[in-house]
Formats: C-alpha cells, structure tokens, sequence
C-alpha cells in the first residue's frame, strides 16, 4: 500500500473500510484522524528529508476507484515538490529487485543512529542490530538505482494521472 504519510483521506478510508475484521465508523474516524496528524510532519520539518520508493502497481491497481487514485497521484506529485520530499517509482517491470522481500523503512535520528523497520501483515519489527540495518541501508541504496529518477518517477505519475 501507498505509505501512511503519502495517502488522501480517501484512500485511508478505503484501506481502514476494507480491514479484516472491520473496524466500526468512529474507529475509522480516529485512525485516519491520527493519520493525517502524522502527515503533518512532511511540512512541519523541512529539514528533514523523507524518501519514498513507490510500487508502479499500486496506482494500477487503483484502491478505491479512479477518482480516489487520481486524487492520490495529484497529492503524491503535490507532496513531491517540497524539497526535502523525494518520490521515485520503481516500474512494473524490473529484472531485478533488491526488495523483493517486502517492505522496509529506514530512520536516522538527531544523533546520526540508523534503524531499520520491516512490516507484515499483522505486526512490525523495529531493527536495531547495526548489520540487519546495515543491510536494510543497502538494499534501499539498490532501490534507489533501481527505481526511475525523480524527474521520470514525476512524468510516470503524470500520465498515469492522464490516463485515468
């Protein structure tokens, strides 16, 4: 799925609508509620940098319907003007994938130290361990080589924005 910080209300609410088991309407509420206070962060430090490799798939795949997709792409290409916001998009079709294994993030805290964190289905895994997030480290530095270029990752979201 698109990465919390990057969604619309809309596409939020769809992936809290669709939860197994649901979730009633007030803790949709909350969740998204939470969830667009996060985003606040993306704005509120500038001198932050936040990197996302993005999944061609998941505008294809179109969660919610056209409009909702379309509504994310313009924010995503919104969002991917602010300078310390970066998004690449890593195509459909790729040869090789050095996170096959699923998705990761990294986050540097004020002191310079590195962790990791891996998602599931159900639960998250917080990394420590300085050679898991060494490996974490390269495999994103692979991504990154692997994805479009920042100017490639903006003209893909445009046309597919255009072809909805």
């Amino acid at each position: 799925m698109i990465p919390g910080l990057l969604q619309t209300p809309a596409y939020t609410r769809t992936l809290f609508a669709d939860r197994l088991p649901p979730l009633d309407d007030e803790q949709i509420e909350a969740r998204l509620a939470a969830r667009l206070e996060r985003q606040e962060l993306l704005r509120n430090r500038p001198n932050t940098a936040f990197t996302f490799i993005l999944e061609e798939h998941l505008f294809l795949r179109q969660l919610g319907g056209d409009e909702v997709t379309r509504e994310l792409i313009d924010h995503i290409l919104d969002l991917s003007e602010l300078r310390n916001v970066d998004v690449q998009i890593m195509p459909l079709v790729r040869h090789h994938h050095a996170a096959i294994d699923g998705p990761m993030q990294l986050l540097e805290t004020q002191e310079h130290q590195w962790f990791g964190y891996l998602e599931g289905q159900m639960y998250g895994q917080f990394i420590s361990d300085p050679k898991v997030v060494s490996m974490i480290q390269m495999r994103c530095a692979t991504m990154r080589s692997q994805a479009l270029s920042l100017d490639e990752s903006k003209s893909l979201m445009r046309r597919m924005r255009g072809a909805r």
